[in-house]
């Protein structure tokens, strides 16, 4: 019992142990539930206070972003990496580049054009006349289909909400503001955005920061946008009314008088046009010369024999005398006789000796019409060429902006010259120059010269080096000519003038009057600049060619040696001495015709329209405004010789029209011979300056402009000139020119009524034809693929035959020649060398049903038209078996003795479908799957053929390989 009682309280002591211990664990735990639960909400407290912070912070980023995100659009990739660079923009995106403070985005050249009519209405599709003119209210624009995905990358950007400012920094001109007006007016700016435009005229570091520091409102430039606009209305305007419209009328007559193989619309422009009327004139001015002699009188004088000229001047016996070409010559070889003959034992005086120092400046700096002028004469090379090259020249910071009309400098610039100057040292071919402009200071004045006039400077001042030479060694050969030529230029103009020792002598006999000239370089001044030492700037000078010609080298040295015996005389010589009189000769000249254009020279008319015009007073209202613009002239250029108006003689660059080029200046003169006027041309260009400069309103620009399409397109549509340009651009066509069009007489009978024939749209044909098929109906079209011309036409109706002629087509394709004849039913046939005259045979013809076929060496031919060839694959066809085919369609058993081209004879059946023979192998059935007939398919493969294609034919291919026309 003890022992129960025991282990009874061992149990009860255990247990009370165990009740303490686990109030004292929950003790325990009730305190870690405490701290854990403090804890945790402790936690969601910080938690609460991090996650208002980061609201805080996302909010003022935010706020910051909006206030502080700015775009660039920059018109070229190129460009905008340049901006990149310089604003530490780095990364790149689909399109753009960004970091936390700007966002550079580009355009690729023009992102939005003008459409075409038939977005309008589809009906424009198709030239008509009754649609014209055509001059919407307003004008439709549409994104360009290859760059549709910049755009709408460019765009997105102009509507973000973070981006606050806009940077347009397309090309400082107005081509580059036409580009952003479009993109802006197209698809539009976020509201509130604010629009600044960059004009900047290099693309160095400093410029480019200048530019986006001094950037002004894209308002300032609002008239240079409506200008560009207005430029891009005319141009479109007057292309689509007038080609439209000289294409419908008169069109088919220009491509047949050309022998175009595609026919080719006329394409008519506001420049491109009056550009060709230039070309077309000067080239028939030349045509049109007609070399004039006129003989001059010279004589050799004092122990030196110099040479002088004898002129008519007041007090001359011969003043103003008909017999006179000019003042320094004679019409007539007699009258110089005469008048030597009158010096005869006569006394030379010295009437005037002036001896004197003449100085030449340096020229004006380069724009980009001079730029390409140098550039075409120098190196041979085309003026969009040269653009390019400057344009690369530019992009790589080497130069200040190209597309300038201004050859001189800001005040601005000239005050901060010597950057580029001292900048230029780098520059080893010049180094000696600079080092005389730097050490002498020769620059300190230029702001007071001929080259510093802001008054003439509009969008940019002259190319000249930026002075930056980092990309120097990456220049091809070419670039490196051109950047020499506008770095020696630009050093040149800090150089003193070059001087010339100069004389003019005067000798009387009696009242007449002999001159002589001198004229010798004593200092090179800015010549040395340019490379020449005395000895070759003096015969540069002296070149009396003054054309670029070669002049022989025997009057060279004569002209030099003359010049140093006059010099060294005038140091004896004074005024009353008398001279003695060795001997007088008559020189014999020729007038020479006025010299073509080069695409440098043309690029200068072009500029200097005004020289152009003949009335003083308007020469003078419009000087300055040219044809086109710098950006411009040379594309349109390019553009005439693409299309095939001019040609370009690459290695002269000599410019001259092309044929068809020609005609379309006949149509122009006949319809609206106003743009072919460099003066209209030029009045057009001064109104758009005068948009630009704010005294022309565009409304009524617009207005003028619209009134004079409208005009000249409806009297175009309205009138008929067909016979007078037929007649007109006859004189032009070719010898394979096709018929020109109804209306032209060529000068011969008919020779089935008497009437006249004339040309007509499909060839030649009666004048007493009707219209509702009553009349003559002689006409003679196209034959075998050829067209005949006037003479072969005249020789076939006046000789009833011509000489062989080529360009003949047969039905598979080959070319063939032939003489052409006129039968006794006054029908054209062929009339093959040595060939008998065609036999009739006992088979009528299957199309006519009524004559008896006539049987040649390769066809069966009708009266009525229809013609076959019995020769197949040099199996000639019997009567019988032409007679089976006629008959019924086909023959009932193998035909023999056709031979592939292999060489290999086969043997086929025929049928006769649509008045052509063809081989039936259908009508071989199994037997085609024989060896022999894959030894036949075999046989009448190509060369090289694998054997895995059937081969069927018709006659015209079958005769393409085998026969002969």
């Amino acid at each position: 019992m003890e022992v129960v009682e025991v282990i009874l309280q061992i149990f009860s002591s255990a247990a009370s142990c165990l009740l303490e211990k686990r109030a004292e664990i929950r003790t325990w735990q009730n305190t870690q539930i405490q701290v854990w639960e403090s804890r945790k909400q402790q936690r969601g407290r910080n938690k609460r206070a991090v996650y208002a912070a980061l609201s805080v912070r996302k909010t003022n980023n935010e706020q910051e972003e909006r206030v502080g995100k700015k775009l660039i659009i920059t018109e070229k990739p190129s460009v905008a990496q340049d901006y990149a660079k310089v604003f530490g923009v780095s990364g790149r995106n689909n399109g753009y580049i960004e970091n936390d403070t700007y966002v550079i985005t580009w355009c690729v050249g023009h992102l939005v054009e003008m459409v075409y009519p038939e977005e309008y209405d589809i009906k424009y599709k198709k030239w008509m006349l009754k649609d014209l003119p055509f001059l919407p209210e307003t004008y439709k624009y549409g994104v360009i289909a290859n760059v549709k995905q910049q755009y709408q990358i460019v765009n997105r950007l102009l509507h973000r909400e973070d981006i606050d400012t806009v940077y347009w920094a397309g090309d400082s001109g107005k081509e580059g503001q036409t580009i952003e007006e479009n993109i802006r007016n197209f698809g539009g700016v976020r509201k509130g955005m604010t629009e600044l435009r960059v004009w900047i005229d290099s693309q160095t570091e400093e410029e480019i920061r200048r530019g986006i520091a001094q950037a002004r409102p894209m308002t300032d430039y609002a008239n240079l946008g409506k200008s560009g606009i207005m430029r891009s209305i005319e141009d479109y305007a007057m292309g689509i009314n007038f080609s439209r419209v000289m294409s419908v009328k008169y069109g088919r007559l220009l491509n047949n008088a050309a022998a175009t193989k595609d026919y080719t619309a006329i394409a008519v422009g506001r420049v491109m046009t009056c550009v060709l009327g230039m070309v077309v004139n000067r080239e028939r001015e030349i045509r049109n010369f007609k070399e004039t002699p006129f003989y001059r009188v010279v004589g050799d004088f004092t122990d030196a024999h110099v040479e002088a000229e004898w002129k008519a001047v007041e007090g001359s016996a011969y003043f103003a005398s008909p017999k006179l070409y000019k003042e320094n010559g004679f019409k007539e070889k007699t009258d110089a006789a005469s008048l030597i003959a009158s010096f005869d034992r006569k006394l030379a005086v010295v009437k005037t000796l002036e001896k004197g120092i003449s100085k030449k400046k340096a020229p004006l700096l380069f724009n980009l019409a001079e730029l390409q002028a140098e550039c075409a004469k120098k190196f041979k090379i085309s003026p969009d060429e040269t653009l390019q090259v400057a344009q690369d020249l530019y992009e790589k910071k080497l130069t200040t902006y190209p597309r300038t009309d201004a050859r001189v400098l800001t005040k601005a610039v000239a005050k901060e010259i010597f950057k580029n100057i001292s900048r230029l040292k780098g520059y080893p071919p010049t180094q000696t120059s600079i080092d005389n402009i730097l050490t002498n200071k020769r620059y300190e004045n230029l702001a007071r010269t001929q080259y510093t006039d802001d008054s003439k400077v509009t969008d940019h001042y002259a190319i000249i080096p930026t002075g930056q030479l980092t990309e120097l060694g990456t220049l091809s050969p070419l670039q490196q000519k051109v950047f020499d030529l506008i770095v020696r230029r630009f050093l040149s103009i800090f150089y003193p003038p070059a001087e010339y020792q100069t004389l003019k002598l005067v000798i009387g006999i009696e009242t007449e009057s002999l001159f002589a000239s001198a004229k010798a370089l004593k200092a090179l001044g800015y010549l040395e600049v340019l490379g020449k030492t005395l000895e070759d700037a003096d015969e540069e000078e002296n070149d009396v060619s003054g054309q670029g010609e070669s002049e022989d080298s025997v009057n060279k040295n004569a002209k030099k040696n003359n010049t140093k015996k006059l010099l060294e005389l005038a140091k004896t010589l004074k005024k009353g001495d008398t001279v003695a009189a060795n001997s007088f000769e008559i020189k014999e000249g020729k007038t020479s015709p006025p010299k073509r254009y080069t695409s440098g020279s043309m690029i200068l008319a072009m500029e200097n329209a005004g020289q152009l015009i003949e009335d003083e007073e308007l020469r003078a209202q419009i000087k300055g405004s040219g044809i086109g613009t710098s950006a411009t002239r040379a594309e349109i250029i390019k553009k005439l010789i693409r299309i095939g108006y001019l040609k370009l003689n690459k290695k002269t660059q000599v410019i001259t029209p092309e044929n068809f080029g020609e005609m379309v200046y006949e149509v122009v003169a006949m319809t609206v011979p106003a743009l072919l006027n460099p003066k209209m041309t030029a009045s057009w260009e001064k109104g758009l300056d005068g948009i630009t400069n704010g005294t022309i309103d565009v409304g009524d620009y617009r207005a003028k402009l619209e009134d004079f399409i409208r005009r000249e397109t409806i009297r175009i549509r309205d009138r008929d000139l067909t016979k007078q340009l037929a007649e007109q651009i006859s004189k032009l066509s070719q010898k394979d020119a096709k018929a020109l069009s109804a209306g032209r007489k060529i000068g011969v009978a008919c020779p089935v009524c008497g009437g006249e024939i004339m040309t007509t749209p499909f060839g030649y044909g009666c004048s007493n034809y009707k219209k509702d098929g009553a009349g003559c109906k002689f006409a003679i079209g196209k034959i075998a693929g050829k067209d005949l011309n006037d003479t072969e036409v005249t020789a076939l109706l006046t000789d009833k035959k011509t000489v062989v002629l080529s360009g003949f087509t047969g039905k598979t394709g080959k070319p063939f020649e032939a003489a052409l004849k006129l039968n006794d039913d006054n029908q054209v046939v062929f009339d093959f060398p040595g060939q008998e005259p065609p036999v009739e045979i006992n088979l009528a013809c299957p199309r006519c049903k009524e004559h008896k076929l006539k049987k040649s060496k390769w066809y069966l031919e009708c009266t009525c038209g229809f013609r076959i060839g019995h020769t197949v694959a040099q199996a000639a066809l019997s009567e019988e078996i032409m007679q089976e085919l006629f008959t019924t369609g086909k023959t009932k058993n193998k035909v023999s003795g056709f031979i592939s081209k292999a060489g290999k004879p086969f043997e086929a059946c025929l049928k006769y479908e649509n008045e052509t023979i063809r081989f039936d192998f259908n009508n071989m059935g199994e037997a085609l799957k024989s060896q022999k007939g894959e030894a036949v398919t075999q046989s009448m493969q190509e060369p090289g053929d694998d054997g895995r294609s059937a081969f069927f034919m018709d006659t015209a291919q079958i005769m393409q390989i085998f026969s002969q026309p």
